[in-house]
Parts: structure tokens; C-alpha cells; sequence
């Protein structure tokens, strides 16, 4: 078998691998070689952006090589998707706001998933979306799941305005679920269909001007 052969079938993804060799001959396993390709991704990904990310150059930035890569991850949206599992879900904020009023609160919890996605950025959404992982990334980003009746989402909403209704601010029995999700189902279609960034201007119009009427009325 020829060395070119030979290097085509190394090339080839496969079943993950135990470990592989670092820069001056160290090896690296598990989690340390993972945090390695991860952080290699995220960094190829600030840096260049969705489009212009190969695994190559994440390979590069991690000290290994692309196989080691492909047998992990066999696109570069599962690579991608990783990463921000790694980097971009643990800044959502877990706690429910708790401002002192209806319309703060709402602000403030969607403004916790909107800065995150500045991070990230609105090209490696449609990216991803377009490289057909469309489900992989609604089930993997929360800011972008779809409704569900018990959903997280859905539970710190119900949150929010037990807390408004105990102010007195709203009844909560007069609000239909969809309304309660409303705020987020906006905030879905302009991170999904309308390809601009998320701006607190947005978030002002969502709150004030849609959210905040019907919930008062």
C-alpha cells in the first residue's frame, strides 16, 4: 500500500480514539484533548467566523490533526455545536429576574439569552440552520427551542408573572400560554428569520410595545 493511500485512509472519520500525540511528543486523552479541539473551534470561530471555519484550522489551533477531529466530530456543525455547549450555554443566566416589576423582568430575562448571542452571532445561526442540523441546534440552544407546554422557557415565564400577580401587576389565570411564550417566540423569529442581530431596541418593542398590553389589558 503507497504512503498516499495510506494517508487517504488515515483521513477518514472513524471511531474516536483514546488519545493522540501533542506538540513535543506529549499525549493527550479524553477530556484534555477535548477541551482542546473545543476551545481550538471556539477560538477558529470568533476569529473567522462560521463560514470561513475548517477543520483544519481548528485542527491547527488545537496541536493535532484533522482525523483526530473527524473522529469526533464528522461536520463542522457538530464541531460547532459543541462549542457553544461549551462556551455560549453556560452564560445564559439560570435565575429567574426578580426586579420588582413585570416589564423589567421580562426585559431582563430575555436580554440574558440576547447578549450571549452576540457572541455567537446571528452568520453561525443561519449557518448552522443551513447545514441541516436545524433540530440538533432547537434542542441544543434554548433561546431557540421550540414551545413546549412544561418547557423551561416556559416555567421561569410562569415564574415571572406568578411574581407580577403576587405585586398585583397582572392575573395570571387570564393569560393563555401562548401570550405567556409570546415574548420568546418573538424574539425566535428575529434571531431565525430576519438575520439582523437581536438589539435592546428589539427586546424594547417586544416588551413594551406587544408583551406588556396584552398581559395588562
Amino acid at each position: 500500500m503507497g504512503k498516499a493511500q495510506k494517508d487517504q485512509e488515515f483521513s477518514k472519520p472513524g471511531k474516536p480514539d483514546s488519545a493522540e500525540s501533542g506538540n513535543g511528543g506529549t499525549r493527550r486523552r479524553g477530556q484534555i484533548l477535548e477541551d482542546a479541539i473545543l476551545e481550538g473551534a471556539w477560538q477558529e470561530l470568533s476569529e473567522v467566523g462560521y463560514n470561513q471555519l475548517t477543520m483544519e484550522g481548528v485542527a491547527a489551533r488545537a496541536k493535532t490533526n484533522k482525523a483526530v477531529i473527524y473522529r469526533r466530530y464528522s461536520t463542522k456543525a457538530k464541531l460547532v455545536v459543541a462549542a457553544l455547549h461549551k462556551f455560549i450555554i453556560p452564560l445564559i443566566p439560570k435565575e429567574v429576574p426578580d426586579t420588582g416589576n413585570l416589564r423589567d423582568d421580562v426585559f431582563t430575562f430575555l436580554q440574558g439569552f440576547a447578549k450571549p448571542l452576540q457572541l455567537l452571532g446571528v452568520e453561525t445561526i443561519h449557518g448552522l440552520l443551513a447545514d441541516h442540523i436545524g433540530k440538533e441546534l432547537i434542542t441544543s440552544l434554548p433561546m431557540i427551542r421550540r414551545r413546549e407546554p412544561e418547557s423551561e422557557l416556559m416555567k421561569r415565564m410562569r415564574t415571572i408573572l406568578k411574581n407580577a400577580e403576587k405585586r398585583g401587576e397582572v392575573k395570571l389565570e387570564k393569560i393563555k400560554p401562548r401570550i405567556i411564550l409570546l415574548p420568546m417566540d418573538l424574539f425566535r423569529y428575529e434571531m431565525v428569520i430576519t438575520q439582523e442581530p437581536i438589539t435592546e431596541e428589539t427586546l424594547t418593542e417586544i416588551v413594551d410595545d406587544i408583551f406588556m398590553p396584552l398581559v395588562r389589558r
